[in-house]
């Protein structure tokens, strides 16, 4: 896959959409090119953040570690950033991901990200919007699970 190829990969994920090619270049020409076999964790809950993933081929596993064992929570393919929370936000890994079969991503280290937001504000603003975006669904998301269980409790 070609730099430009990896570029058009880029725009399609919402955090990049609207950072101009030239800057997206820079990215993926500074990204590490990675493939993983498949059932390879990625990254395990609780470890220091120190990269996020741009899926280019194969898919992932969300899972969430709970007493009783893993809780998957969600599935990402093609053309997903995953891991960029712990790196925006600067926690430890929230979920583990582990690879569902073999897995080609970009590798966008912390530094390079934030250096890439350094030097292009616009991008901040991109990761502004997308932050917001992802809180307001989560909001959404807590308020129904909120109306379903006093639904529940007025049942029993």
């Amino acid at each position: 896959m070609s730099i430009n190829e990896e570029v058009e990969r880029l725009k399609r994920i919402p955090l990049f959409a609207n950072v101009d090619a030239s800057k997206l270049k820079l990215l993926a020409f500074a990204s590490e090119r990675l493939t993983f076999p498949a059932e390879t964790e990625l990254f395990h809950q609780g470890d220091t953040a120190d990269a996020a993933y741009v899926i280019l081929e194969g898919s992932v596993s969300v899972l969430i570690q709970l007493p009783d064992g893993e809780l998957p929570v969600a599935k990402l393919g093609r053309d997903e950033l995953v891991g960029d929370i712990g790196i925006i936000c600067d926690v430890p890994r929230t979920a583990t991901v582990r690879s569902e079969g073999e897995l080609v991503a970009l590798k966008i280290t912390k530094e390079l990200f934030f250096q890439m937001v350094q030097d292009f504000p616009a991008m901040a603003i991109e990761v502004m919007r997308e932050l917001a975006i992802r809180l307001n669904n989560t909001n959404t998301q807590l308020t129904a699970c909120r109306d379903r269980v006093r639904q529940l409790e007025a049942t029993h």
